[in-house]
C-alpha cells in the first residue's frame, strides 16, 4: 500500500476548538438582531384545495409587516431536491419542479399556504391564529399501493395513477437461456432448489438533527443574500433563482457552520420562500426558523418502503435466483423521487451476487398524501440491505446453516461489475469484506456464542447476529460528479484552502486539509481552511451528500495541491537558477538535488508577494469531474439480550468493521462509524414517524414522542476498519460518511432471530411489534 505522510494521520479536527468552546458561529448566531421574523401557516387538511383566505384581522395585529398567501406568490414551480444540474435540458428535466413558494393545492397535512412577516415571534404567531381559511377537501390516501389504483383527484397533475416512476431490470434472456430457463420466475420455482419468499417494510425515519432548519435573507448590492443551514449552498442559489424567476447570479448564499443535516438539508424547503418574503418587505432582513415540530413533519424524512422478495438456493449454499419488488411512498411531492428506491433494489443486487444468480428487480415510487420524504443517510440503501439480510437470515436459520458462512458463499467479490449501470462504471475493485468478517467474528466470539446460545428457553434469551453491507461512493454515473478547490500561498509560507464542498459536522474540512498538505508536501497544520461557503467567492461544488466529498471534492483538492507544489518549485527554479539538481520541497523548505537548503518556504512566499522585479502570488485551482465509482463494504455483528414478555432488546455488544478504502483520518472514521451505528440502532428499534392514515397528520412530531437513542440506549460501540487502496479514490479512499448506518439494524434482527427463533420483517422492531411477534409464535 502506498505510503503517505499526512494522509492516514489522526490529526485533531480543524474546527474542534471553536466548537467545544462555543466560538463556532452557526446561522442563528450570525443573524442580525433585531430582525423581522417569518412564520408559515400550514394546512389543517391532508388533501384538497384552498378556496379562500381571509387575512384582514391578521394584518391588524401590531407588529405585523405583511401577510402573504398562496394567491400572492409568483407562479414559478421549482425542484426541492438537491440534485446536480445539467447543461443537457433533457437531463435537467429529471429535476422535477413540483413545488411553489405557497400553494393553494394542498397535497399533504401541513402544506404551506400562507406566511406572516412581523417584528417578532409573538406578533407573527398571533397573526397566524387570525387567518381564516376555507378548503375544498378531498379524500386522503396514505397507503402507496392503494394510491396506485388511482384517486378521485391525482396527488400531482399529470400523474393520474399517482405513480412517479416504474423501473424493471432483469437478467438478460441470453444468460437465462444458458441456465436453461425462460424467465427468472422459472429459475425461482425450479424444484431442484429451495424456495423462499418474504415481505418487508421500513418506516419513515427522521434525521432529528440538533440544529433546526433556519435561514435569514436580506438584500445587498442588488442581490438577495441568503444565509442558511444548508448542505448544498451552490444548489441552493440555483433553486432560489428558479423559484423566484430571477437570474441565479442575483442570489448569494452563505453557509456557516451547520448543526447536522443527514439529508434533510440536502433539500431546499424554505430558503426560496424566505428570499421572496425578504424582497416583499423591501430587502429588510427576515429570519425563517422552523420549530422542532415543523422539522419533523415539514421537512424530508426517509421514504417508507414495502418490499416483496424471493430467492431459490441450492444445497451447496449458493443462491440460484432472486427477485425483489419495491414500493416507495414519496408523499405529496417528488423531492428525490425514484432514486431512493432504485438505491434500495440496487443494493439488494450488489450485496449478494454469484455468476449463477438470476435476478429480477422492479420498483415503483408512488405519490400519496403522506408527509415529505427525501434524502436520509445512505439514501435508500439501509432499506434494501434490511430486506436482503432478512432474506439471508431466514434462509440460514431455516436450513440450519451458519449465517456467516452462507453469506460469504454469496457475497460480492472482487471484479464485480454492475451489468445494469451506465457504461459499467460501478465496480468492486478492492475487497476488504472477507477480512472485515473474520475480524468481526473474532471480536464478537461468533462460533462460541452460537454454541452457547443454542436451545434456549425461558423469558430472557441471548442471541448473536450478523449483517453485511454494501454502498457505492458518490452519484456517478447516474448524475454529474464535479468539484473545484482553490489553494493560495500565504506570505508566511502557510496555505489558504477554499472548498466549495461543505463541512456539516462530519470532519470534511479536516481531511481536505490533510489531502492538500499531502499533495503540496507540507504539514496539515500549515493549511488554513475557510470553514464556510459563500457562493460569490467559494469555488463550485454541489455539496455534502452521497459520501461524495472525500472522493470527488478530495480529487479536486489533491489536484489543486499538486499544482501548487509544481508552482512553488517552478518559482524556486526561477529564483535559484544556479541550483544543482532537481529541486524538492520538504521540511517547509526548498532543497536542491542534495541536502542543500536553499530557502525556507516562508522566504519563498515573501519573494512571491514582494519581489521588486516580478511578483508571482501563487494560487491554484483544482478541478475534478469523476465518472467512475467505488464500492465500500463491511459488516456488523451484534450480541444482545431479549426480554420476551416485555418485548425489550438490550444490546450487550455491537461491532462494525468496514472496508472504506484508505483512511484519510482514522479517528474521524471511527467517529463516523460510531454515529452511524447509533442511528442504525435507532432505525432498527425505535425511530419511525407515525402517520394517521385518515388525515395524513404526523402523530409523534416531538423529541419526546419520536424515540431516538440516548446515551442510556447505546452500548459501547466498537468500530474498526480493514484498509484497502482503491484505485479510484484520490488517495485510495472510498465512502465512509453513510456506510455505518446500513447494517446495524439487520444485525440486531438476526440476533433476535438467533435468540428467539422469531422472524421480524417490519422496521423499526419496536416493543409493540416484538411483543406481537412473540405472542404470534406462542412465546407469550
Amino acid at each position: 500500500m502506498e505510503s503517505y505522510k499526512e494522509v492516514g494521520r489522526s490529526v485533531k479536527r480543524v474546527d474542534a476548538y471553536d466548537k467545544v468552546t462555543g466560538r463556532a458561529m452557526f446561522t442563528d448566531d450570525l443573524c442580525p438582531k433585531p430582525c423581522l421574523v417569518a412564520k408559515i401557516l400550514h394546512s389543517t387538511i391532508g388533501n384538497g384545495r384552498v378556496v379562500s383566505i381571509d387575512t384582514d384581522e391578521a394584518k391588524k395585529v401590531p407588529g405585523v409587516v405583511g401577510v402573504f398567501t398562496c394567491f400572492d406568490v409568483p407562479d414559478f414551480a421549482y425542484p426541492v431536491a438537491g440534485h446536480p444540474w445539467y447543461a443537457d435540458s433533457a437531463a435537467a428535466k429529471r429535476d422535477i419542479a413540483d413545488r411553489r413558494l405557497l400553494d393553494d393545492r394542498v397535497r399533504i397535512y401541513g402544506d404551506n399556504i400562507a406566511a406572516v412577516v412581523a417584528e417578532d415571534n409573538v406578533a407573527a404567531e398571533r397573526a397566524l391564529r387570525l387567518i381564516h381559511v376555507e378548503y375544498e377537501e378531498y379524500p386522503v390516501v396514505y397507503d402507496a399501493r392503494e394510491s396506485m389504483k388511482g384517486t378521485e383527484v391525482p396527488v400531482q397533475e399529470g400523474k393520474p395513477d399517482n405513480v412517479v416512476a416504474h423501473t424493471l431490470a432483469v437478467t438478460p434472456k441470453e444468460k437465462l437461456g444458458e441456465m436453461g430457463y425462460e424467465s427468472v420466475e422459472d429459475a425461482l420455482l425450479d424444484p431442484k432448489y429451495h424456495h423462499f419468499a418474504i415481505k418487508t417494510f421500513t418506516g419513515e425515519q427522521s434525521q432529528a438533527h440538533i440544529e433546526v432548519c433556519v435561514s435569514y435573507c436580506y438584500e445587498e448590492g442588488g442581490k438577495i443574500v441568503c444565509v442558511s443551514s444548508t448542505q448544498i449552498p451552490h444548489i441552493c442559489r440555483r433553486i432560489i433563482g428558479q423559484a423566484l424567476g430571477i437570474p441565479w447570479g442575483s442570489v448569494r448564499v452563505i453557509k456557516p457552520y451547520i448543526g447536522g443535516g443527514f439529508g434533510t438539508k440536502q433539500d431546499i424547503h424554505f430558503e426560496p420562500l424566505n428570499a421572496w418574503l425578504c424582497h416583499q418587505v423591501g430587502g429588510r432582513c427576515v429570519k425563517l426558523e422552523l420549530s422542532r415540530e415543523e422539522c419533523f413533519w415539514d421537512t424530508s424524512g426517509r421514504q417508507p418502503k414495502n418490499f416483496e422478495v424471493e430467492a431459490s438456493v441450492g444445497d451447496d449454499m449458493r443462491l440460484h435466483a432472486r427477485s425483489i419488488k419495491g414500493w416507495s411512498n414519496t408523499g405529496g411531492y417528488i423531492h428525490h423521487g425514484h432514486a431512493l428506491v432504485l438505491n434500495s433494489v440496487n443494493s439488494f443486487r450488489w450485496l449478494y451476487h454469484t455468476c449463477e444468480d438470476a435476478v429480477r428487480c422492479e420498483a415503483w415510487t408512488i405519490h400519496t398524501n403522506g408527509p415529505h420524504t427525501g434524502a436520509m443517510r445512505a439514501y435508500g440503501v439501509p432499506e434494501g440491505v434490511w430486506t436482503a439480510e432478512c432474506l439471508m437470515g431466514d434462509i440460514a436459520h431455516d436450513m440450519g446453516w451458519d449465517g456467516v458462512e452462507f453469506r460469504l458463499k454469496n457475497a460480492i467479490a472482487p471484479g464485480y461489475v454492475d451489468e445494469f449501470s451506465p457504461s459499467n462504471t460501478i465496480s468492486y475493485r478492492t475487497d476488504g469484506l472477507r477480512a472485515c468478517v473474520e475480524r468481526g467474528k473474532e471480536i464478537i466470539d461468533w462460533d462460541n456464542k452460537r454454541r452457547e446460545y443454542a436451545n434456549q428457553a425461558g423469558p430472557i434469551r441471548h442471541g448473536v447476529g450478523v449483517a453485511f453491507m454494501v454502498y457505492k461512493t458518490a452519484v456517478a454515473p447516474f448524475a454529474l460528479e464535479t468539484s473545484n478547490a482553490q489553494i493560495t500561498l500565504n506570505q508566511d509560507g502557510t496555505f489558504q484552502l477554499q472548498m466549495g464542498a461543505t463541512e456539516i459536522g462530519q470532519g470534511a474540512d479536516t481531511v481536505f486539509c490533510q489531502m492538500a498538505a499531502e499533495a503540496i508536501g507540507v504539514d496539515t497544520e500549515d493549511i488554513h481552511i475557510v470553514s464556510f461557503q459563500d457562493t460569490d467567492v467559494a469555488p463550485y461544488d454541489p455539496g455534502a451528500y452521497a459520501s461524495r466529498q472525500t472522493f470527488v471534492s478530495g480529487t479536486a483538492c489533491k489536484d489543486a495541491g499538486t499544482k501548487m507544489r509544481k508552482r512553488i518549485l517552478e518559482l524556486a527554479e526561477r529564483l535559484y537558477p544556479d541550483a544543482q539538481g532537481e529541486l524538492d520541497l520538504r521540511n517547509h523548505a526548498i532543497y536542491d538535488g542534495g541536502d542543500n537548503r536553499l530557502c525556507g518556504l516562508a522566504d519563498l512566499a515573501l519573494e512571491a508577494y514582494y519581489n521588486i522585479h516580478k511578483t508571482d502570488q501563487l494560487s491554484t485551482r483544482g478541478q475534478a469531474t469523476v465518472h467512475q465509482n467505488a464500492i465500500a463494504t463491511g459488516c456488523t455483528f451484534c450480541d444482545l439480550t431479549v426480554d420476551i414478555p416485555l418485548g425489550q432488546v438490550t444490546i450487550d455488544k455491537i461491532v462494525s468493521i468496514q472496508d472504506d478504502g484508505r483512511l484519510i483520518n482514522p479517528k474521524l472514521v471511527e467517529q463516523q462509524i460510531h454515529g452511524g451505528m447509533a442511528q442504525g440502532i435507532g432505525f432498527g428499534l425505535s425511530e419511525e414517524l407515525l402517520v394517521d392514515p385518515k388525515s395524513g397528520r404526523v402523530r409523534n412530531a416531538t423529541l419526546l414522542d419520536y424515540k431516538i437513542p440516548t446515551m442510556m440506549d447505546v452500548p459501547d460501540l466498537i468500530a474498526e476498519n480493514v484498509e484497502t487502496q482503491d484505485p479510484m479514490g484520490p488517495y485510495g479512499n472510498k465512502a465512509v460518511g453513510e456506510t455505518p448506518i446500513i447494517s446495524p439494524a439487520p444485525a440486531i434482527r438476526d440476533a433476535i432471530l438467533n435468540a428467539t427463533g422469531v422472524k421480524f420483517y417490519e422496521m423499526p422492531m419496536t416493543p409493540q411489534r416484538l411483543f406481537e411477534g412473540f405472542k404470534r409464535e406462542g412465546l407469550i
